[in-house]
């Protein structure tokens, strides 16, 4: 038997049909997107192509094709909490597509998917089922009549959240911007496996798989819901390789492919080294970990570092969940940070910038390690405390066992002193919580946050009124005539009200610059906000006084 194709070569060989079919091949953008208000991270392929397919930007080409890495972890499209629970969650993941900017459309979008993946990638026929919009005639006839897929292997979905437009097979990227009607591509694993055709009552199994969605985009969707025809109605595909890699490679979950195989026994090894001696090769946590890995180097590599606000907080957030499911295994001192070279070495052909960055990368995540290490002890201790008083059933040992037991409800007041003392996110309690069957009170936890915002707010401009201890130049302000200033300098950094030298990742500080366009708290006027950045720090700006 020929042996199965590798994900390397299974991205390759898609970039390379689609090339030979008029498509250039572009490069993946960061999964920072450039100037998108609306996105968190890139989460689809189409995200660099947004302003192309409305019409705002054109490009030398009208056919691309791409490997695009995408985050789903924070905002709409967010799959943190089911990553190490579900074979097929990641929090980073790389979406193989190809797109027409107003040149082919419907027949020639579902001509190339069903020759690439029954001519070139050999998948049997009758394993294939795909979906259509309700109201999508043009696509049900053009699969059934000239594809010749059999009628009963052809489903049309309709709007059944309550909404129009909002169903499965009608892809919006976001709330507004480009959408339309989609036909998806399943795949049937086989009988031996539970679960039913989509459309059906038991979708949700795992004996269908969706493996590409095609887009057609004909609108869009203002801030007011109102759809708008494109200029051109265009093409927009993505299919997830770890999916398609599961089906090449015969296996059921994602994480038993090449490229998480690897990273797992690197995982592994790396647990094993930090205090575990020898923890279970099967364990989900493994799993947490090497999915975790590659959203946290891809995102510091493109330009993130950990921080309490915005993609840093997700980045933090990500970054402790995979620390603590080290912890769990056993691990006492840190680990994570070495995985970036496993990583590295795994996709750093595809990927040349995380070579590039590794060395970057292990020192931000090293750091951030470091730094959470010295107090999860202490705060895991706490936390196993209060699951216990909680608990219907005594727990055993929450870091250790991966049964849960069942009921209770953590106090807020305990998750918010995990987070404010400990520096625990709600979301990292929640997930261990999760474990043992009991959920947190994340109203009271919220209501004990913002409390103690509102505090901060106001001891911050207290301590500001009174006087820092500064005695420099004063600062130039030149906000009315530009929203940004190059070449700012620091002239002094206080935390806590004193000054210091630097100020860590994460931490709250007053920064003193000899130029600035950000307009100070005055005359009833609210202080800017924004941000400060150089090529190896991000800062972000809350206020202005």
């Amino acid at each position: 038997m020929k042996e199965a194709m590798k994900a390397a070569e299974i991205r390759s060989t898609f970039l390379k049909f689609f090339e030979a079919k008029g498509h250039t091949i572009v490069a993946s953008s960061p999964v920072i997107p450039g100037d998108d208000p609306t996105l968190l991270f890139t989460n689809a392929g189409m995200n660099q192509f947004k302003d192309v397919f409305l019409g705002f930007d054109v490009r030398p080409y009208k056919r691309a094709t791409t490997s695009q890495k995408c985050i789903r972890a924070g905002g709409k499209h967010n799959d943190l909490e089911n990553v190490g629970y579900t074979a097929r969650h990641h929090t980073f993941f790389e979406m193989l597509g190809n797109f027409s900017f107003g040149d082919y459309f419907k027949k020639d979008a579902i001509s190339y998917a069903w020759e690439l993946l029954t001519e070139v990638y050999k998948l049997p026929k009758d394993k294939l089922w795909v979906t259509v919009y309700a109201e999508d005639d043009e696509a049900y006839e053009i699969w059934n009549k000239q594809i010749g897929v059999p009628a009963e292997r052809i489903v049309r979905i309709g709007d059944n959240k309550g909404a129009r437009y909002a169903s499965d097979n009608f892809w919006m990227m976001g709330d507004t911007g480009p959408c339309g009607p989609c036909t998806e591509i399943f795949y049937d694993h086989g009988p031996e496996i539970e679960g039913g055709p989509p459309g059906s009552p038991n979708e949700d199994g795992d004996r269908y798989i969706e493996i590409w969605n095609n887009v057609f985009m004909q609108f869009n969707r203002d801030e007011a819901g109102v759809m708008h025809k494109l200029p051109k109605p265009s093409v927009d595909t993505g299919m997830g390789l770890e999916r398609l890699a599961a089906v090449l490679q015969h296996v059921h979950s994602n994480y038993e492919i090449d490229t998480f195989v690897n990273l797992l026994a690197a995982a592994k090894k790396a647990v094993d080294a930090a205090g575990a001696g020898d923890c279970d090769k099967d364990s989900p946590s493994l799993k947490v970990i090497a999915d975790h890995i590659r959203a946290c180097t891809f995102t510091v590599v493109d330009g993130v570092i950990p921080s309490n606000a915005g993609r840093g907080y997700v980045l933090r957030r990500i970054t402790r969940r995979a620390i603590r499911h080290g912890y769990k295994l056993g691990a006492r001192k840190p680990f994570f940070y070495t995985l970036v070279a496993a990583l590295a070495a795994e996709m750093g052909d595809a990927y040349p910038e995380l070579r590039q960055g590794e060395k970057r990368a292990t020192e931000v995540l090293k750091q951030e390690e470091e730094g959470f290490f010295r107090t999860i002890a202490n705060g895991m201790e706490i936390l196993l405390d209060a699951i216990r008083a909680v608990e219907i059933r005594p727990a055993e040992d929450v870091l250790m066992q991966d049964v849960p037991q069942g009921g209770g409800t953590l106090s807020g007041d305990v998750a918010f002193k995990l987070h404010d003392t400990y520096g625990f996110p709600v979301d990292l309690t929640a997930d261990v919580c999760r474990e043992r069957g009991v959920r947190v009170d994340v109203a009271r936890f919220d209501e004990l946050l913002e409390a103690q915002r509102t505090r901060a707010r106001a001891a911050g401009k207290f301590k500001m009124a009174a006087g820092l201890e500064y005695s420099g130049a004063a600062t130039t302000f030149h906000g009315y005539e530009h929203l940004v200033r190059e070449g700012a300098k620091v002239t002094a950094v206080y935390v806590d009200g004193s000054p210091v030298q630097s100020a860590r990742s994460g931490d709250d500080a007053v920064i003193v610059l000899d130029h600035t366009p950000f307009y100070a708290e005055s005359g009833g006027q609210a202080g800017d906000s924004g941000e400060l950045r150089n090529a190896s720090s991000r800062v972000i700006v809350e206020d202005t006084i």
